[in-house]
């Protein structure tokens, strides 16, 4: 009995980080405010905790989230010689 508890609490703790990280952005962060201002009326946090666990909840994951990370695309466009001068090979290294 006490094994199929442990396996229920862990497929549900799985369950809600899975929900946490692949809901939009906009929920997560109104669902991280709520939460760490419910845990400060607690008084399991103070004020500054509560902020600092507001902003880290509502951080993006590494995937699936391109619009923080910014890493998907450059900041600039890279012009089409300067491209093709990355991907051709110097003509000093064909000699040798």
């Amino acid at each position: 009995m006490a094994q199929q508890l442990i396996v229920g609490l862990i497929v549900a703790a799985a369950a809600f980080y899975a929900v946490w990280r692949w809901m939009p952005a906009g929920w997560r962060r109104g669902a991280a405010q709520k939460l760490a201002a419910g845990t400060q009326r607690a008084g399991l946090i103070d004020e500054e905790r509560a902020k600092e666990l507001a902003t880290s909840l509502a951080k993006t994951s590494g995937c699936g989230s391109c619009d923080a990370c910014g890493s998907c695309a450059p900041k600039t466009p890279v012009k089409q010689s300067q491209a093709d001068q990355a991907v051709s090979p110097s003509p000093s290294t064909h000699g040798r």
